[in-house]
C-alpha cells in the first residue's frame, strides 16, 4: 500500500524557510500571504489493510518522521502497488 505523509510546522512555529518563500514570492510581485514550508514522504508500506497501514504509518512518523512537538503531519494512503 502506498502511503503519502505531508510534514509541516505546526502554526505558531517559526518556520524561516516559508518565511524566505513568502518575501521572495512578494518581492518578484506575487501577493501571497502566510506561506509554510513542509516536506512530502513517499513510502510503500507492507500491510493487509488500510487501518494497519495507517497504524504502522502514524508509528513512523511519531517515531522518527515528524518531531509532535512543533511539526503536524497528514496520511494519505492509495492501494496498490
Amino acid at each position: 500500500m502506498r502511503a503519502t505523509v505531508l510534514v509541516r510546522p505546526k502554526p505558531g512555529i517559526l518556520d524561516p524557510q516559508g518565511q524566505a518563500v513568502e518575501s521572495s514570492l512578494r518581492q518578484l510581485g506575487f501577493p501571497v500571504g502566510d506561506a509554510r514550508v513542509g516536506r512530502v514522504v513517499d513510502l510503500t508500506v507492507d500491510a493487509d489493510d488500510a487501518d494497519a497501514a495507517r497504524a504502522e504509518v502514524e508509528r513512523m512518523c511519531e517515531q522518527l518522521l515528524a518531531n509532535p512537538l512543533i511539526e503536524s503531519y497528514e496520511i494519505e494512503l492509495e492501494a496498490g502497488s
